[in-house]
């Protein structure tokens, strides 16, 4: 069974990040923020897909697998069942359908980790991806 990974930056430097990628074997990083900007120095979408490549791990960013902003307002309240609802809505989005079928055809052939900022994926939308993620593919899922 194929194992699909999942991690956050929060609190990380990028070496840290990078390293821990790689001690997990993961592949490919599927990018799933709305916004793949950060403050955080490495964690912007160029800067981080040339470190990435640069570590041979490849980078996919799907911004319709990302949190619309008002539920990235609710998360960062602290509101996880208001951002939940919101997601689950933006989940079922043509573009959000397309997006995860583009995301299981890369994990289905590569390990794959799914990318957000938050440490903990409970509190991350990228948790619910991963469940429906799972209710068309079978995988093993691991949070680094």
């Amino acid at each position: 069974m194929k194992t699909l990974s999942t991690i956050g930056y929060e609190g990380k430097t990028l070496d840290e990040f990078i390293g821990e990628l790689k001690q997990a074997g993961v592949e490919i990083v599927i990018d799933v923020r709305a916004v793949a900007a950060s403050r955080r120095p490495g964690f912007s979408k160029t800067a981080l897909s040339n470190a990435l490549r640069e570590n041979g791990i490849d980078y996919r960013h799907y911004r319709p697998l990302g949190t619309p902003a008002a539920g990235r307002e609710a998360a960062r309240k602290g509101r996880v069942a208001e951002m939940r609802e919101i997601y689950a809505v933006q989940l079922e989005t043509p573009e959000a359908e397309l997006a995860m079928a583009q995301a299981l055809g890369d994990a289905g052939e590569r390990h794959a980790a799914l990318l957000c900022y938050e440490r903990e994926a409970a509190g991350c939308h990228r948790s619910m991806l991963v469940e429906r993620m799972l209710e068309r593919v079978k995988f093993a899922v691991k949070d680094i």
